[in-house]
């Protein structure tokens, strides 16, 4: 266990690096699906280095302010629902042994988080032209969205997989060794 300097040090560089990334939202409109998804590779950082409580405090921290100071709330949005806390809670579905539950449960987390963004925006933010842009797709708009949101939910958990991978086997031992 390290010291609580280094873990206070580390939560608020990861928190600022967090909120450049979701203000970058704001800055760069076509990115605001990515740029949530890059915040949240960084709390997978926090969850290795320190400890998953630990992550999930920065977690709330960061969500708290992007909220507050981020121009694109859709984005702050994302990362709350989705981007932010899944790198945190795989760590503990990725305990599952058997991989049909583990699949399974990645994917209603998902879509209980997707849906969830999906009445949020529009019945308490009350961007009512999410409505507009499903009917555009006809009747089965909502569930061609969903399905593509899960496309990318499944995108996203494998890149997640090669940048856990990529941190432990090349950047930590880098980061650790003794000068």
């Amino acid at each position: 266990m390290r010291g609580i300097s280094y873990r206070v040090a580390l939560g608020g560089i990861v928190s600022a690096l967090c909120l450049v990334t979701m203000f970058l939202a704001g800055v760069m409109p076509a990115l605001y699906l990515l740029l949530p998804m890059i915040a949240g590779v960084l709390m997978m950082i926090i969850a290795v280095e320190v400890n998953t409580p630990w992550a999930l405090l920065t977690y709330i921290a960061v969500s708290l302010l992007s909220l507050l100071i981020t121009a694109d709330k859709e984005a702050a949005l994302i990362f709350i629902l989705l981007f932010g806390h899944y790198p945190i809670l795989r760590f503990y579905i990725q305990r599952i042994k058997l991989r049909p539950l583990r699949i399974l449960i990645k994917l209603a987390v998902c879509n209980i988080c997707v849906i969830s963004y999906f009445y949020i925006t529009v019945y308490i933010f009350g961007l009512k032209e999410m409505l507009d842009e499903f009917s555009d797709y006809g009747r089965y708009g909502s569930y061609i969205m969903l399905g593509l949101a899960n496309v990318i939910f499944v995108l996203y958990d494998l890149n997640l997989d090669l940048c856990y991978s990529t941190y432990k086997k090349r950047l930590m031992p880098k980061f650790r060794k003794k000068h």
